[in-house]
């Protein structure tokens, strides 16, 4: 009896948390003025949300200290006002960049906007002990899955921090400029708070989230009635100056350029649902150096963009995954033909060759009406880049196309349907200067959940047309997927076909087409604590694979993981991956129809990482492979250590080693032997190292400073030509085709928000010169290659960059 009173009970507090909070809405007519006190009048009348609920580690219990949060508005912003009860010497206050917040020693508060209460759309706010601000847009993504959080967007809004003796509070304002809502006289907005303290690891929230529940937004509660306010007009200014130097060793001297640039971005606010941004000759300079490796693939390299202005806000534009904005402004495609030819010739001086294709403006227009429909909009036009030639026997000067002129456009329809099921239509489109290659993708993508949220089904066709003096040709594929997203037990039925002629990659990403899968998932998720794990979870994926045109067969991979996180916070994973067959691959030969057969493996590996909580923090990964053929094993090891010296210095350091002793793949030689393209079975290894450091002078200042070596030594063991079956003809071994490729970056910024929204930066990034290559055979240990990235030629850029913010309202008031 007590058994089935005690299951009762569960279930009762069960449907208790089902129920959706709410919090009525109180309007001020006083403003309140951010001092980090709640001692305002205005604050007396307004009702306070509490009463937390853990959903970290042990979802459904209360939250162990007590949180008291205020909420109300004006006819310009939305206050917040929280006291988060806490023992002093527990507040955690390490000194962070803005938005750099995950897994640092800090205390959070988060607020959630869904200002649409669509239950997919949101708008988070988070300010921290020590007074730093994080903010994002977060969307719940085409699958259900929470993956759609968008740091990269940054709001002006105000905050306020101070520590008590018995906790802290903040006091945030919200300006509504800084947001988009609907213009409705009386309205509800999803709502959320949000805690995380440090000390315990433990986080909650005002609306409790069940991590056995797809989604998050969905689970949020409601702030209602809302009544008479006004979108206000939403015009900003953001100028920006910009100056510096940068050099670039070549074989017959330096270049050097001088670096100024000025421009401004312009927020406008068309109406109470839609925004037009505009970046006028942007600056793209002062960003992080990518992280170039050796590709010994058939396949182009995919790299992280960190320029704000395409990255910031863009969740509307990649819903359909066809935006890679680094096809827009990327490296000219002729800078290295250039380099190649006159860099080493002491006969010419190269006098500019730009690394990027600047662009003349970019425009983006988004936005969602209040029936729920999103649309987006970007258009961005690019200059045409010249390299800049001096013949110093003649004193001529000459001009070389490096890269044409391009117009770049996204048109995006997002329709928010119940239950969080969603309807879009997306369309890219690329026209070139001359009309040497144009391309239109067109994609479709249906995602609908049912009414209980335990199941998604996706359906998600592409078409892409490519035409121009080059030559044209029509592409498609589909994408079909039915889930189970909640609950214990969840899996997921994939299929995937894009035909040997399906192109996105002007402005999308794609590896290769032609292309066939069929993939099953399955993963058993135990959410609730026991005596030995806070949660742990176990997974495995199928897939089977076919070449499009013709149908084969071509690979079958199977990969299983297991993770457990441990009442100590430390947490510990397994995993595995297997192709049990000989694979046949139709792109590591680089001839069409060609057929490499791939070699069947086992790989299994073992990692974890420390508490993160601890001063000293550590993690890592080991691995081993295995394929049938001799003296063919695979090593890998990741590494880490995270040291923090005190609340403003951090320092991380990190190695990533593989050493492949049975790699076989395309041969890399230049010219034909008989005909036939040269293969090799070689042994690789690789080794990255990262050492970087952060200082936090205060809330709104910090140092950062990030250095990067990567090395690649490939070293060939024996070489073949083709068979027509795909298996390997060994031939005599070619002397001299060893290959040592390394690069060496440091990026360094000094970064100062010297007024709400604006930001001065100081940047120096340092880089080993392009055409520095090692000799594989003189230097073939990783002590000799970090020895020579010291002393071989470098590049070099120091610049200064000052953006100012001009909010048109406050101009206004103060006019």
């Amino acid at each position: 009896m007590r058994k089935i009173l005690l299951i009762l009970l569960c279930l009762i507090g069960q449907q208790l948390m089902a129920q959706t909070k709410t919090l009525e809405a109180v309007k001020i007519v006083t403003p309140i003025k951010l001092d980090g006190n709640l001692d305002e009048t205005a604050w007396h009348s307004v009702s306070f949300a509490a009463d937390f609920v853990q959903n970290f580690p042990t979802f459904g219990l209360a939250a162990s200290k007590q949180s008291i949060v205020k909420i109300a508005y004006d006819n310009v912003a939305v206050y917040i006002g929280a006291y988060l009860y806490d023992d002093r010497k527990n507040i955690r206050k390490q000194l962070t960049q803005r938005d750099a917040l995950d897994r640092q020693d800090v205390d959070i508060f988060s607020i959630g906007l869904d200002t649409y209460n669509d239950k997919q759309n949101a708008y988070l706010f988070q300010i921290t002990a020590a007074g730093v601000q994080g903010d994002a847009r977060f969307s719940q993504t085409i699958t259900g899955e929470n993956g759609g959080l968008d740091k990269s967007w940054d709001a002006v809004w105000e905050s306020k921090v101070s520590i008590k003796a018995d906790g802290w509070v903040a006091e945030i304002k919200i300006p509504f400029s800084a947001i988009r809502f609907s213009k409705k006289d009386i309205q509800d907005w999803g709502l959320q708070f949000q805690r995380l303290c440090r000390s315990t690891n433990e986080g909650s929230t005002w609306s409790p989230t069940n991590p056995a529940i797809s989604g998050n937004i969905n689970q949020w509660g409601v702030w209602k009635n809302l009544k008479n306010i006004a979108p206000p007009l939403r015009l900003s200014f953001l100028p920006y100056l910009s100056g510096g130097v940068k050099t670039t060793p070549t074989g017959s001297g330096k270049i050097i350029e001088n670096l100024k640039s000025g421009g401004m971005d312009i927020k406008y606010g068309i109406n109470e649902s839609f925004t037009l941004d505009v970046t006028l000759i942007p600056d793209f300079a002062q960003v992080q150096s990518d992280n170039v490796f050796l590709n010994l693939t058939p396949f182009q390299v995919r790299f992280t963009d960190f320029r704000p202005f395409f990255t910031e806000g863009t969740e509307l534009f990649n819903k359909a995954g066809l935006f890679y904005s680094r096809r827009i402004g990327n490296k000219p495609v002729g800078a290295d033909a250039v380099l190649n030819k006159f860099g080493t010739d002491s006969n010419y001086t190269i006098k500019k060759n730009p690394g990027i294709s600047l662009l003349y403006n970019a425009t983006k227009f988004s936005g969602r009406t209040k029936n729920n429909l999103g649309i987006g909009i970007l258009n961005a036009i690019t200059r045409p880049m010249y390299a800049a030639v001096l013949n110093n026997n003649t004193g001529k000067d000459s001009s070389f196309l490096t890269e044409q002129a391009a117009n770049y456009n996204i048109i995006v329809l997002d329709q928010a349907l119940k239950n969080r099921s969603s309807i879009s239509f997306t369309n890219t489109n690329v026209m070139r200067h001359g009309n040497t290659r144009n391309a239109n993708v067109s994609a479709l993508d249906v995602s609908l959940f049912d009414k209980k949220n335990n199941y998604n089904f996706r359906l998600a066709p592409r078409f892409s047309s490519i035409w121009g003096k080059n030559g044209s040709y029509n592409g498609f594929a589909n994408y079909a997927g039915f889930a189970k997203v909640s609950g214990t037990i969840q899996y997921e039925l994939l299929s995937q076909i894009e035909s040997n002629q399906y192109d996105p990659n002007d402005l999308g990403f794609l590896q290769n087409n032609n292309s066939v899968k069929y993939e099953a998932s399955a993963s058993y998720n135990f959410f609730t604590p026991t005596k030995h794990f806070l949660n742990h979870s176990y997974s495995i994926n199928i897939q089977n694979r076919y070449l499009y045109k013709p149908y084969t067969w071509t690979e079958l991979k199977i990969e299983a993981n297991a993770k457990f996180i441990f009442p100590s916070f430390w947490d510990l994973n397994f995993y595995m991956e297997t192709k049990p067959l000989w694979g046949n691959d139709f792109f590591e030969a680089r001839s069409a129809g060609t057929v490499f057969r791939s070699l069947p493996y086992l790989f299994t590996g073992a990692g974890g990482s420390s508490d993160s909580r601890k001063k000293l923090f550590g993690r890592m990964f080991l691995g081993y492979g295995k394929s049938p053929l001799p003296n063919t094993n695979y090593y890998f090891a990741d590494m880490g250590i995270r040291y923090r010296f005190g609340p403003r210095l951090l320092v991380n350091a990190s190695t990533n080693i593989e050493q492949d002793n049975g790699n076989r793949g395309y041969g890399f030689v230049p010219a034909a032997v008989n005909n036939n393209m040269i293969f090799s079975t070689r042994d690789i290894t690789r080794v990255t190292s990262i050492l970087s450091a952060q200082y936090g002078f205060t809330a709104r200042m910090n140092f950062t400073i990030r250095m990067r070596h990567y090395w690649s030594y490939l070293k060939n063991k024996q070489f073949h030509t083709l068979k027509a079956d795909g298996y390997f003809n060994d031939i005599s071994f070619i002397n001299g085709y060893n290959q040592n490729f390394n690069t060496f970056n440091i990026d360094m910024f000094y970064t100062w928000d010297f007024l709400w929204g604006s930001r001065l930066t100081l940047a120096w990034k340092n880089a080993i010169g392009g055409i520095v290559n090692l000799d594989p055979y003189q230097y073939s240990t990783f002590r000799k290659n970090l020895g020579e990235m010291f002393v071989r030629p470098h590049s070099n850029e120091v610049s200064l960059k000052i953006v100012y913010f001009l909010d048109y309202l406050n101009l206004k008031r103060g006019k």
